[in-house]
């Protein structure tokens, strides 16, 4: 039975001060990377320095961070089955999540603005229908589901009218990852509002179907920027950026003849700062400034480049598998830091 001076109590520790990012450094990217034989999650200063490193029960992909608390959900490469969420104050892990039988998480999450709810990329493992998962921040209870809009979901980003997807339209056998569907991909982003209701779609050409769709970054007047990988004759050579502006159609952003091809047909990651875009690949060994409007300017060379995220003040934070972390501009990329470490896939900007 519940006491009157527990009661009271109970309220006191509600009334205290929650504990924010700035109580643990203030750390502005989480990264995920692999280090001997293990898996971590870092948390990283502006200037690349790790400032705490968490461990990981398998190989990491992306991570959501929740917008006040110093908490992150760490997701498994896809197709995963763990989401690990952290308390990155206490450094340990204090919740794990599941999707229901038959399904995988893909990869991504995010959270709400007001972290509450966390959304996560999902896939029926057997066909690769697209979900949504939703669930509690409180306590990360599953509270619902939507369906993506299409096949193999993976990225995906909270706008003002709902969630954009980024389904890459690959059917992949749940056991061993080989794409089934190749010849008949249908590729798409799709708009899915607040009530669960498919809003907008939008393909690409029938030409480019075998472009799948995986990561996004917005722009700050409601664009999506979308980064593609080709699933086509490898000899192609194929835009690998794209823009869409929900109510119209998406605009392709190839790059100067030759320089495309030295991307291999894969961009592994996407970020947007201030008036650019760049995208990164990794098979490649580049990454590639844009402008905002989609326009070419600039080839960076850096091998086993991946991960990119807009940096503080201008330009954009990179990693590599070798353990570094750059700052790019369209004037090249300047090295910050160096660890005995293998970076994974993404970096995730804090705010």
């Amino acid at each position: 039975m519940t006491t009157r001076r527990g009661f009271l109590a109970g309220l006191a520790v509600l009334a205290l001060p929650q504990p924010g990012w700035a109580d643990i450094g203030a750390p502005a990217y989480l990264a995920a990377a692999r280090q001997g034989q293990g898996f971590w999650l870092h948390g990283l200063s502006a200037a690349g320095e790790s400032l705490f490193a968490l461990p990981l029960p398998a190989r990491g992909h992306a991570a959501a961070a929740h917008p006040h608390r110093p908490l992150a959900v760490a997701f498994a490469r896809r197709p995963g089955t763990y989401a690990l969420v952290i308390d990155c104050a206490l450094g340990r892990e204090t919740a794990r999540l599941h999707p229901p039988e038959g399904r995988q998480f893909n990869g991504h999450g995010t959270f709400s603005p007001d972290g509450t709810v966390l959304y996560t990329s999902e896939v029926v493992a057997e066909g690769s229908a697209g979900r949504i998962g939703i669930w509690d921040a409180a306590d990360f209870r599953r509270i619902g589901e939507w369906h993506s809009g299409g096949l193999g979901p993976h990225d995906l980003k909270l706008m003002a009218r709902g969630v954009v997807v980024a389904n890459g339209g690959i059917e992949t056998d749940p056991n061993d990852r080989r794409k089934l569907n190749i010849d008949r991909m249908r590729p798409n982003l799709s708009l899915i509002g607040w009530d669960g209701s498919l809003v907008e779609q939008a393909e690409l050409p029938a030409g480019l179907r075998q472009d799948s769709i995986r990561h996004l970054a917005l722009g700050r007047a409601g664009e999506v920027a979308f980064a593609m990988q080709w699933e086509g004759d490898p000899a192609e050579e194929v835009p690998l950026l794209g823009l869409w502006r929900p109510g119209d159609a998406p605009v392709l952003c190839p790059a100067p003849d030759g320089q495309g091809a030295r991307m291999q047909g894969y961009a592994g990651s996407i970020a947007w700062s201030g008036a650019q875009i760049a995208i990164t690949s990794p098979k490649g060994g580049v990454a590639m400034i844009f402008t905002a409007a989609g326009a070419y300017l600039e080839t960076i060379e850096r091998a086993d480049i991946c991960g990119i995220a807009a940096a503080q003040g201008a330009g954009f934070l990179a990693s590599d598998g070798a353990g570094a972390l750059l700052r790019l501009s369209d004037k090249g990329a300047q090295r910050l830091t160096q660890q005995a470490l293998s970076w994974d896939n993404h970096l995730v900007a804090l705010g």
